[in-house]
């Protein structure tokens, strides 16, 4: 699991990396590797997201805590905000 900020979802992470990093790890316990900030949607989007993007729907990113799963060939799978990473663990048993 890889996190990825983003201010873009009713400015929710206004803060800077080390901010942003502090909250999720005191707040919600986050172990996993958090990054920078970006941008998801628009002319701004990082590459990632607009190659996570193109892989499925090709739809912008609606709100924070999309998810997308990448299998060992590149395959991609995408999850809206509703589902857990708890939800996503069982295809994740599956593809390992």
């Amino acid at each position: 699991m890889l996190g990825f900020p983003c201010n873009q979802f009713g400015a929710q992470e206004p803060g800077t990396d080390a901010e942003i990093l502090e909250f999720a790890t005191t707040k919600y316990d986050v172990t996993f590797p958090l990054f920078s900030k970006i941008e998801v949607n628009g002319d701004g989007a990082c590459e990632l997201y607009t190659w996570l993007k193109a892989q499925t729907d090709g739809e912008d990113v609606r709100w924070n805590f999309a998810k997308f799963l990448v299998d060992r060939q590149g395959n991609v799978e995408r999850f809206g905000t509703p589902v857990t990473p708890e939800e996503l663990a069982p295809r994740i048993a599956e593809l390992l």
